[in-house]
């Protein structure tokens, strides 16, 4: 037990999002530093006495402010999208400013959940950028903790994604040779053991410490353990050497989920041998590791997932459908339901329970999506019944959610242009006095230059039956039993 305030930035990611509720059951008061609070307040421990969420841009003067009374100050922020934007400058940028902030506010300690990897002009690029924050950290005067990891395994986290949808969905693979290259991935359970209890250990101030599980394996031979732990035959794995990093992250975007601009860094760092050769973590911080099995097995096993690698990164705003042209198609139905009952069928579209009706249009769409570099539809959802601010549903992610009178999805397929899709619920009576729902479903889109304009007209003729289908199937599906609803998931 702790009356220590300890400030996260990153908390909305994929580290962080499971970090702070152990943190609290550790009696911690903690603080956490994000862009967009929303993304948290659905969470179970969103309200917990110990927890503050605060809005902050980390590259801004006034993050000192917050951090003002930490005794800890977890950074946990990684620019992962390669894109036009170099993700190394913004993480130099972000570097700098977070410890600057640390100084003005006197945090004694920062820690910090980097990359594991040889040094060396072969490290690469995502390994380097990873380093040069280490660097950065340790210019202010606070003490930094530095535990670098290799690939962490977890429900959701977007190497475990990848492996798992390799494994998967192909029963032959033509990989590059990195396939080959040797690691030491680690459960993320015990990942997050070291960050809590290096708060209670003196002992890890100020050093770098190496953490991996308890196997030396190769990717090849991790993706042979998935696909033995979802019983599936073993997979015929042909390295080839033509496949540099840029066309690897192509081919990971078509056969997973990850996007190829997240795939890039990742491809690019799996090229280099990571495994332990300090175990002092081991020493300080005991536990009992899992072997790669152990934890590709609890991973598969997961039913609810905590975080998934999706629902990091900014959200975009409402698009400004003010000024251009904007095309809309509304349709509304009166439902013999009450609101409440009307929303939780919205909050349970995507994913694996589809999208009610022509879900094959759905899929095709979202196949489509894929080949020209966009998300499709293999993101899925977090929760199959629960949604939040923030998250992603397929090739949409939601920028809206009222319950129970909106919900409002921004797609971030590949498109010519702006869209979304919106569903506004008001509450009715029938002539009998009895609850109903009129539903308003409303898709937007703002084209961009004449290829908008095209496109448009191109899928008009989807519209009917897609839009249809969908307020159809959200008006059955609110006035059929409990039952019923639960067996679509």
């Amino acid at each position: 037990m702790s009356d220590s305030t300890i400030a996260i930035a990153g908390a909305t990611g994929y580290i962080g999002t499971r970090l702070v509720p152990r943190l609290l059951d550790e009696g911690y008061h903690v603080r956490c530093l994000v862009r967009a609070p929303r993304k948290l307040l659905d969470r179970s421990w969103a309200r917990h006495p110990r927890l503050e969420i605060v809005a902050v841009d980390l590259a801004k003067p006034e993050l000192a402010t917050h951090l003002a009374g930490c005794s800890h100050a977890f950074y946990l922020v990684h620019s992962m999208e390669a894109s036009g934007t170099d993700y190394a400058a913004r993480d130099r940028e972000l570097a700098r400013s977070f410890a600057a902030a640390c100084d003005a506010a006197d945090v004694p300690r920062i820690i910090y959940l980097g990359g594991l990897g040889d040094t060396g002009e072969h490290l690469s690029e995502h390994l380097a950028s990873r380093r040069e924050v280490e660097r950065l950290l340790g210019e202010g005067r606070a003490e930094v903790t530095v535990f670098r990891a290799a690939m962490i395994i977890g429900s959701g986290s977007a190497s475990f994604e990848i492996l798992r949808y390799l494994a998967e969905r192909l029963p032959v693979l033509i990989t590059p040779r990195w396939v080959r290259t040797e690691c030491q991935p680690i459960a993320v359970d015990n990942v997050l053991h070291y960050l809590v209890q290096c708060l209670g250990v003196g002992d890890t101030t100020g050093r770098v410490l190496e953490i991996g599980g308890t196997d030396i394996v190769t990717y090849q031979s991790l993706i042979q353990i998935v696909a033995e732990e979802r019983g599936l035959p073993r997979r015929r794995i042909i390295p080839v050497p033509v496949l540099t990093p840029f066309l690897s992250a192509l081919w990971i975007h078509l056969v997973t989920p990850v996007s190829a601009r997240v795939a890039r860094p990742l491809a690019e760092g799996l090229r280099n041998r990571v495994v332990v050769r300090d175990h002092a973590a081991e020493t300080l911080m005991p536990q009992p590791l899992l072997t790669a099995r152990e934890a590709i097995r609890m991973a598969l096993r997961v039913e609810e997932v905590e975080s998934v690698w999706s629902a990091a990164g900014p959200v975009p705003g409402d698009p400004d459908w003010a000024g251009g042209d904007v095309f809309t198609d509304a349709r509304q139905r009166v439902i013999t339901a009450a609101p409440e009952r009307v929303f939780d069928v919205l909050t349970r579209l995507g994913g694996r329970g589809g999208w009610l009706r022509y879900n094959r249009l759905w899929r095709l769409r979202g196949w489509l999506d894929r080949i020209v570099g966009g998300p499709g539809t293999g993101r899925g959802r977090r929760d199959p019944a629960r949604l939040s601010w923030g998250e992603t549903i397929d090739f949409w992610r939601v920028t809206e959610i009222d319950r129970p009178r909106r919900l409002t999805l921004h797609a971030e397929m590949r498109l010519p242009g702006e869209a979304s899709l919106d569903f506004e619920l008001t509450s009715h009576t029938t002539d009998g006095g009895a609850a109903a729902t009129s539903l308003t479903q409303t898709a937007r889109f703002r084209p961009r230059g004449l290829l908008g304009l095209a496109y448009w007209y191109a899928v008009l003729p989807f519209h009917r039956p897609v839009f249809d289908g969908l307020i159809d199937g959200i008006s059955r599906a609110a006035v059929a039993t409990p039952l019923a609803l639960a067996e679509r998931e």
